[in-house]
């Protein structure tokens, strides 16, 4: 008997499946065998985490992310031979490095930041499910500090704003009447001008603060970490700004936002 066609029965379409968790491989550097095992285990319990290798000190990690290529380092700090701030700056090229510790002192936390860390959790600061997230955020670029480490970066953050706003002496003295009162006039209409401009841009609060901190002079990674956020967001904001405030460098945004610029009290347009 011949199939007919018009009577055929047509095979099952498959149906779409949803990709597979990507699988964030990592390397466990502590030299508390203790405290690796319990490490392994607690990461090793969440979708889309496994372990590859663990070290007792830097140049045990060192050999290990060179063989196996992970996401992420999690590196303790205080290592015997060679410890995690020295091996650091070898690692950073091959993977982010998560700083895992028990130090909080704020010197090493801004040491290892500069150093390339790519986020700071202090033992005690964070729950399982937590470090689980940081782990998975640190894969994807985004960085994590608990509040200790936080706490070091805003202070170093605030000496150097603190540092870098001190005036120079005034060219005239303060004790004289007459200069001030020639320059409080002219004091208060640039500051009228200044925020008459900045109400046209029409900026959010969020970018209103960001913009604030990049007429300070602070970085794109400084203002993500005064500001929690990802690097990547703070370049988001900052495009959104440059476009608000129709210009194309930071100068020139600073410039518009100061009402220091030729054309600033005509605002944008």
């Amino acid at each position: 008997m011949q199939n007919d066609p018009e009577h055929s029965i047509a095979p099952f379409a498959l149906l779409p499946t949803a990709p597979p968790t990507p699988v964030v491989r990592i390397v466990v550097a502590d030299d508390n065998p203790v405290v690796r095992a319990g490490l392994t285990a607690l990461l090793s319990g969440h979708e889309g985490i496994t372990v590859v290798a663990e070290a007792a000190d830097g140049r045990e990690a060192y050999e290990a992310a060179s063989r196996h290529r992970p996401d992420v380092i999690l590196l303790d700090v205080r290592m015997p031979g060679v410890d995690g701030l020295s091996v650091l700056p070898y690692l950073v090229p091959i993977a982010p490095v998560l700083m895992l510790t028990y130090s909080g002192e704020p010197e090493t936390v801004r040491e290892a930041l500069r150093g390339g860390a790519d986020g700071y959790l202090v033992h005690g600061e964070f729950t399982t499910d937590q470090l689980a997230a940081a782990v998975r955020d640190t894969a994807q670029g985004v960085t994590h500090l608990t509040p200790t480490a936080a706490s070091a970066v805003l202070q170093e953050l605030r000496d150097a704003n603190a540092h870098a706003q001190q005036p120079p002496p005034p060219p005239f003295s303060l004790t004289s009447s007459k200069v001030l009162s020639q320059l409080q006039p002219s004091v208060g209409q640039s500051v009228g001008r200044s925020s008459s401009d900045r109400s046209r841009f029409q900026l959010s609060a969020r970018e209103a603060e960001i913009m604030n901190l990049i007429a300070s002079g602070m970085t794109n990674q400084q203002i993500a970490a005064a500001c929690f956020i990802s690097e990547k967001t703070v370049k988001n904001h900052i495009n959104r700004i440059f476009a608000k405030l129709h210009s194309t460098s930071r100068a020139e945004a600073a410039a518009k936002w100061l009402g220091t610029a030729p054309s600033s009290g005509r605002g944008v347009g």
